[in-house]
């Protein structure tokens, strides 16, 4: 099985207390693929600009993604800039330019339309709609966003919640779009708004799950040094897509997996400025550090 990521592909520049990188290869589409790779084959649909760097598009070719739908049109690739200071939890955005994903119409090839597998990342909701209005029977959609269309586009987001099989959230963002400031209440709110299943990420706080048929959470994998947190998210959903990806049914055992090799693979990308972990990283090292996470949690 494969799957269709949606999303940016974008230059991003970053400060923590660790260093300062700019321009590094980014993007919510770019992050979710370095981990969904090591499970799936992934099709990546998203814009840049004639400025991108083609030692990048080499990169992502290199990691075995199928770009067909990846645009290069005229003008500037999306940009974000950002730092993080005392709580690494949080980004404080310093610039955004949109750039060419300000006229991204997504197309996908024929072929593509029958992917199952499809994961809406952080972008407009009016191109994840678009995006999925192309597909032709989905068998399972994932769902990111962020406050800044919580906020700007609150009705279109709802209204796309009703097609949409996972929702993915900080718990930020679903205390935002539920008006709930408990977690568990915020998490049967975004329920009600249509997904079947909602997922929050809740940072060094770890995972909670939430159905109606059952309600599981996970702690964060133990780091010891946070480098750069950025795309940890991205990358989050990307190993619980690519699992389930991979494992072809939906069921209790098979979220929990999924959940476990998705707090894994975040556990990697904060490791290290941008993609500069996760584009390293093995099925073998996902596995070994897995096993290392029943180990600290199992009694």
């Amino acid at each position: 099985m494969s799957i269709l990521v949606l999303g940016t592909v974008a230059l991003d520049s970053v400060k923590t207390p660790f260093g300062q990188r700019k321009e590094l290869l980014g993007g919510s589409a770019a992050h979710f693929s370095m981990a969904a790779r090591l499970f799936t084959k992934v099709n990546l649909v998203a814009i840049v600009g004639k400025d991108f760097p083609q030692e990048h598009i080499s990169f992502l070719r290199s990691k075995g993604l199928n770009l067909s739908s990846l645009i290069i049109d005229k003008g500037r690739t999306f940009r974000w800039e950002g730092e993080y200071r005392g709580d690494l939890n949080t980004a404080l955005t310093l610039n955004t330019e949109l750039g060419v994903l300000s006229i991204f119409k997504p197309s996908v090839s024929e072929e593509q339309r029958g992917i199952k597998n499809i994961f809406l990342a952080n972008v407009d909701p009016d191109i994840q709609e678009h995006l999925l209005r192309k597909m032709r029977s989905p068998k399972l959609v994932g769902l990111d966003s962020m406050n800044y269309w919580i906020n700007n586009k609150r009705k279109e987001l709802i209204k796309l919640l009703k097609h949409v099989d996972i929702y993915v959230a900080n718990d930020q963002e679903a205390r935002a779009l539920s008006g709930e400031s408990n977690i568990i209440k915020a998490a049967k709110a975004l329920r009600g708004y249509g997904a079947k299943m909602a997922l929050i990420k809740r940072g060094e706080n770890g995972v909670l799950f939430y159905s109606d048929k059952f309600i599981f959470s996970l702690p964060a994998y133990p780091v010891e040094k946070v480098i750069d947190p950025t795309g940890a998210g991205d990358t989050f959903a990307g190993g619980f897509m690519g699992y389930l990806s991979k494992a072809g049914k939906i069921n209790p055992l098979t979220l929990k997996k999924a959940l476990a090799y998705g707090t894994v693979a975040a556990s990697f990308n904060i490791e290290d400025f941008g993609l500069d972990r996760t584009r390293r990283l093995k099925p073998q090292d996902l596995e070994k550090r897995l096993n290392k996470f029943k180990d600290c949690f199992s009694f």
